[in-house]
Order: C-alpha cells, then sequence, then structure tokens
C-alpha cells in the first residue's frame, strides 16, 4: 500500500513507538499517581517525561501546562468551553476544522458572540479584517494553523503577537502541523496550543492536548479523581491535574513519548524538508496532469503536507475507488470534516481528494501516485 492518508493519522510510525505502547502495556501495567508500587513509579515516570519532552518541542515555559486530552478535539473543547463564557467575543477564520466550529456554534447558542474572518479561494487568512476585528476589541482568537484541506499555514506568529498587544486570548490548534512546523508558543503569544498525538507527533490515536499559558484561570470540561488531593471533593487548582480528571492513556502516552524523541533526535527541520520536497513533487505533478484542480497555495513557504485536488467529470467518490482498489492508495476524500474550508475554496458540493505524504512516504510512492492520477483522468477524457 502506498499510504498518503498522514493527515488523517499517520500510518507507518517509528519502531521506538510500537516497542513503547508493547513494553507499557507488557512490563508496566501500573497506573500513574495511583499506587506507590514500581508500576505506578514507572507509569508517571512515562506521563511526566512526555510532559517534559513535548514542552520542550513548543518552547513552553512549564512542562506542567501541557495537559493531556482524549484527542485535539477534546484539547480544543477544554480550551473553548473552559475560556469563554457568555456574552463574550470570540473571532475566528473561515477555514477552521468542525473541532473549533462545532464548539463554537454550541457557544454561540449560549450567548457568545462568533465572528468569522474571510479567506482567499487558496485558504488565506485576509490578516488586515482579522486585525481590524481584534483592535475593536475581542475576547478570544481561535484559529488553526495550517488547513487540513489546502495545507494554507495561517499566519500565526503575526495574529499572535497582535491579540498580545490588545490583551486577547489567542487559542491555536496545531493538530496538523504539531511535529512538522516550527511552533514556538512564548513568540507566538498563545494562550493555549491544541495538539494532536496521532499525526505528525507519530504517536497512537487516542492521544493529544494543549499547552496552557501560565496564570491563565480555566473552567474543567471534567471533574473527578487525578491521583491527587484524595481527601477532598474538590478540584485541584494545580495543573496539570485540574484538567485531567480519571485516569491517562499510558501506553498511548508511551508511544507519543516515543514519537516526539523520534522528532527531536531526526530534526523537525529535516522532517519538514523531507515532507516538503513530497509536496513540490506532488503539486508540479498534479498541476501537469489535464483536468486536475488543485486547491490551496502554490507557494510552498505557505503550504504544509496536504495537497487537495479534484479531477474534471469524476466523482470524488469514484476517484477514491479507484485510488484505493485499482492503484492501493491510501488517502482522503470528502469534505474532512470542514465544511467551513470547503465553502471557502468553493468545494462544499463536491469535495476534494487528498494526498497527505509523510516522513516514511519515498519518491516512489509520489510518483506512483501522480501516474495513478493521470490515469484516472486520462480515462474520463475518453
Amino acid at each position: 500500500m502506498i499510504y498518503l492518508d498522514n493527515a488523517t493519522t499517520t500510518g507507518p510510525k517509528p519502531q521506538e513507538v510500537y516497542q513503547a505502547v508493547s513494553t507499557c502495556l507488557q512490563r508496566i501495567g501500573g497506573n500513574p499517581g495511583r499506587g506507590m508500587h514500581e508500576g505506578a513509579h514507572l507509569a508517571t515516570n512515562i506521563i511526566e517525561q512526555a510532559r517534559v519532552e513535548l514542552a520542550g518541542l513548543f518552547n513552553a515555559p512549564s512542562s506542567s501546562h501541557i495537559i493531556f486530552t482524549l484527542n485535539a478535539t477534546d484539547a480544543m473543547n477544554t480550551a473553548l468551553q473552559g475560556l469563554l463564557v457568555p456574552g463574550q467575543h470570540v473571532v475566528t477564520t473561515c477555514m477552521e476544522h468542525n473541532a473549533v466550529s462545532r464548539p463554537l456554534r454550541y457557544l454561540e447558542s449560549i450567548g457568545v458572540k462568533v465572528t468569522l474572518i474571510p479567506c482567499d479561494r487558496c485558504g488565506r487568512l485576509n490578516i488586515d479584517k482579522m486585525k481590524k476585528v481584534i483592535s475593536e476589541g475581542v475576547d478570544a482568537v481561535v484559529m488553526i494553523h495550517a488547513s487540513n484541506i489546502t495545507g494554507t499555514i495561517m499566519p500565526v506568529y503575526e495574529i499572535g503577537q497582535y491579540a498580545a498587544k490588545y490583551n486577547t486570548k489567542f487559542i491555536v490548534d496545531a493538530s496538523q502541523t504539531a511535529g512538522v512546523e516550527d511552533i514556538d508558543v512564548v513568540k507566538m503569544a498563545v494562550t493555549a496550543l491544541i495538539f494532536s498525538g496521532h499525526k505528525g507527533l507519530l504517536g497512537p490515536q487516542g492521544t493529544g492536548g494543549l499547552y496552557l499559558k501560565e496564570g491563565i484561570t480555566i473552567r474543567p470540561l471534567r471533574f473527578g479523581g487525578t491521583g491527587t488531593l484524595s481527601e477532598s471533593d474538590q478540584q485541584p487548582e494545580e495543573m496539570p491535574e485540574r484538567l485531567e480528571s480519571g485516569s491517562p492513556n499510558t501506553p498511548g502516552i508511551a508511544g507519543l513519548l516515543a514519537g516526539v524523541r523520534f522528532i527531536r533526535e531526526i530534526g523537525i527541520e529535516n522532517i519538514r524538508h523531507k515532507e516538503k520536497e513530497f509536496t513540490t513533487r506532488l503539486l508540479n505533478g498534479l498541476s501537469n496532469i489535464k483536468g486536475v484542480t488543485i486547491y490551496g497555495p502554490q507557494n510552498l513557504v505557505e503550504h504544509t503536507a496536504v495537497v487537495s485536488f479534484t479531477i474534471n467529470n469524476v466523482t470524488i467518490k469514484n476517484i477514491n475507488n479507484a485510488l484505493a482498489q485499482e492503484f492501493d492508495i491510501a488517502c482522503r476524500s470528502g469534505l474532512h470534516c470542514a465544511p467551513w474550508a470547503h465553502q471557502t475554496i468553493g468545494t462544499i458540493h463536491t469535495g476534494t481528494i487528498r494526498f497527505s505524504p509523510g516522513y516514511f512516504n519515498t519518491t516512489e510512492d509520489i510518483d506512483q501516485a501522480l501516474d495513478a492520477v493521470r490515469k484516472v483522468a486520462q480515462r474520463a477524457r475518453q
């Protein structure tokens, strides 16, 4: 199989990730923070080491403000519902994933004002419009770091600094960029950074979390046992316990720890360089196939490793079926849980095919995928 669906979840992962999950399940088995036996201590150590590695990756000042959640969607709900209250005003972009749009629509229904900032057909943000709305007074900005449809990298550093100027909370969805693009939460002036563990960070599914800036008060999404202050029936105030109720996914976090260590050892710049090469090859190859329309910027500086396209006179379903069944290519088709983005780029009624290469792909994978698209497009013209 040629796996080009890394924006959904990384397919091949480092062997260290598989080994870490297996070792945790077979040899540790303890519950972190719940017991004095060796297994509990080893499990606690895994969780804390993962916090430290992630803090280092994101340049977070304190590892205690790395919070583990069920996934990035859970983290986004924790941030949005924990930081916003009725009567407040939040601004976002029209390229957001449903992990942002659906919680915002819920918050809107209970009295939070939501303003959408337009983007162009390539998914580029109208920066001047965003800055104007911020300067007029809003409580929070929430935006994606890079689109999961067009791959468009948003100007998060510029917007973060501008939001800080007006004491506006800044929430960034780094689900598609963590582990691939440079992220510095201090330079970005981030209030909350949401990350997915199973995409660019190379960990297992069911992992994710958020970085929360020190000094920020947030309401927990869940309440319950934390392994600390068991004598009290009140939720702890300290981080990270305040936002981590219930037993964590220790085997998953062990795999995530291995994935982050792999990234830091290889070097994020080397991973990004390889993925950019594949993205360039896809963009160039697809642009030379008659009948193919590519969505998103052609400038690689503003493009992460996500490429969406359609083929004239062929439905998305039929393209996907041909790629999967005839050519054994794994990719994603449809609306990708992002209707706002598809409305923006004009594909809300059709969807797109999405290729998302990863570090473990090869040049041969890309060339074979391009050849497959070429054959499907040729058939459509006959």
